[in-house]
Parts: structure tokens; C-alpha cells; sequence
């Protein structure tokens, strides 16, 4: 009598089993995926060779937001975590199992959002700039939420958007804010005995260093200078962002690109290091022991 109603059940849990499982992969969600794998791909590979990304001139919005230094994460290129990222999805939708398939591919699709709004916020509210290549990242994350959203299985057993949002969303918040946290963490400037001195000599000999305040290779410019930066004869070309009209003395020098130095009436582009500044300006560092 057991056999029987164990034979009896049997066809009933194979089933269920079968109702559980996706039939084929997740092609929409493979289709974003490997969308965002061939962009970030392109980003990642550009950054590593130190070439120019298409479309992104230099001093354009591009150009400013993917050399600021929200386009680095632990040392690598903030694309190749997204590169990463869209493996995953690629990875997850080949998850047969209609439940697992769907809880992963939401999660991974929420981190994504969040990280991608966080990083436009900054590139609109501290770089003042925006990124053709960055807004398509955060569409195809949009996207893949809106689509995992839209495919959610019926069949979730015990299944609650409250619970589950009220879950998910404080931790992927913490994961964006802790990330925040750590690329507002910058290692100190070097301490070098040349960067006083120098500093002052151009001031005082009516050099100038055009640049932004949101400019990163201004930023690295004045890190050759470590706490001596403040000295130096800096003009801030765009207060308001990259698109904020030029300030007069920059548009009075046809200042184009940052940083631009002017000095002894010699037009210089680009960063330039201790040694070269001071043998454009004549700078004799002073003996050692002579403070």
C-alpha cells in the first residue's frame, strides 16, 4: 500500500519540480548583459593602455568624469567591476531554477542601480559633468531591474515585496556608502623639499596655473605640491563645472584646456612635474640646510 501511494505521489513532485525550473535561459537578461560586458570591456581596456575613449575629447564631460578619481576602485578601473558585474548577470541567467534564478538576478540588479545612481549623482553634483558612456551603463542597469522586476515567478513560496525591500534595500544603501567612504580616503602628498620654495617662486616671478577645481589632472598637478598646493598661482577657470562659462582671466588667455600654464609668457599643457617647472622657470632649489 506504501509503494503505491509513493508511485501515486511521485509523477505529482516531478511536476512541481518541473514548474520550477526555466525551460531555457534568461535571453533578455543575457542580452543586457553582454550589452554592458562589450562597454565596460572597452572602458577597461582604454584605461589600461592610457588610450583615449572615443567621442571623449580632452576638457569634454567624458573626459572629466572617466579620469576623476570615481573611475578607479581598489586600484583598478571602476568599468572592470562592472565588466564583472554584467558577467554575473550573464552567468545567473543560465540559473535554471526559476526562484534562485530570480532572487539572484534582482539582487545583483539593485546593487547595480544603486552603485550607477550613486555614480551619476557625483558626476553631476561635484564634477559637473556627464558621460555618454556611464548614462548607458546605468540604462542597461535600469533596464535589468526593470526586467528581473517584470519577470518575478508567481510561485515564490511565502513572497512579500515589503519584507524582501525592506531587506535588500538598507544593505545595498551601506554597500554605495561604504564605497563613498573609501574614494573619499586619499593617500597623503609627498613631502618634498623642493615644493615650498618652488611654489612661491612661481608666484612671485607672475606664472599662473590655469585649471578647475573639479579638473583631475588639475588634482594631480597640485599633488606635487602635497600641503605647499595652496601656494601656488592657481586660476580657477570653471567654478560652477565643466559646463559653467569660462571665467574672464581664462577666456582673457584663450584658456581651452586644464591645467594650462603661462610662464615668463610661455604657454605650457598638461601636468608637469617639479623638474620641469623648474627649469621652465629658472627655480635654483636651495641648498639642503639652508632654512
Amino acid at each position: 500500500m506504501g509503494r503505491k501511494s509513493k508511485s501515486r505521489n511521485r509523477p505529482h513532485n516531478e511536476n512541481i519540480t518541473q514548474a520550477s525550473l526555466r525551460s531555457s535561459p534568461n535571453w533578455a537578461l543575457l542580452a543586457i548583459s553582454i550589452a554592458g560586458m562589450a562597454l565596460t570591456a572597452y572602458l577597461t581596456y582604454t584605461s589600461w593602455i592610457g588610450g583615449s575613449v572615443r567621442g571623449c575629447s580632452a576638457g569634454s564631460g567624458c573626459d572629466v568624469v572617466l579620469t576623476s578619481r570615481w573611475a578607479t576602485t581598489f586600484g583598478l578601473p571602476t568599468a572592470f567591476w562592472g565588466f564583472l558585474a554584467y558577467a554575473g548577470f550573464a552567468a545567473i541567467a543560465f540559473i535554471k531554477r526559476a526562484g534562485k534564478h530570480w532572487r539572484y538576478a534582482w539582487t545583483a540588479a539593485l546593487f547595480g542601480v544603486a552603485y550607477s545612481v550613486y555614480l551619476t549623482t557625483v558626476s553631476l553634483t561635484i564634477l559637473g559633468a556627464t558621460c555618454p558612456y556611464c548614462l548607458t551603463s546605468l540604462t542597461l542597469m535600469i533596464g535589468s531591474l526593470a526586467l528581473t522586476t517584470y519577470q518575478r515567478p508567481g510561485d515564490l513560496k511565502d513572497f512579500s515585496w515589503r519584507p524582501w525591500l525592506i531587506r535588500k534595500i538598507p544593505v545595498a544603501a551601506a554597500f554605495v556608502f561604504a564605497l563613498h567612504l573609501y574614494q573619499g580616503i586619499e593617500p597623503p602628498a609627498p613631502d618634498d623639499p623642493r615644493a615650498r620654495p618652488l611654489a612661491e617662486h612661481l608666484t612671485s616671478i607672475g606664472a599662473k596655473f590655469y585649471g578647475a577645481s573639479w579638473c583631475e589632472h588639475c588634482q594631480r598637478q597640485k599633488k606635487y605640491f602635497g600641503a605647499s598646493a595652496d601656494l601656488l598661482p592657481f586660476v580657477e577657470c570653471k567654478p560652477g563645472g565643466s559646463n559653467a562659462a569660462m571665467t574672464i582671466p581664462c577666456r582673457d588667455n584663450a584658456i581651452t584646456n586644464f591645467p594650462t600654464w603661462i610662464i615668463k609668457d610661455k604657454r605650457i599643457e598638461g601636468v608637469l612635474t617639479l623638474s620641469e617647472l623648474s627649469d621652465l622657470s629658472g627655480f635654483k632649489p636651495p641648498p639642503p640646510g639652508s632654512n
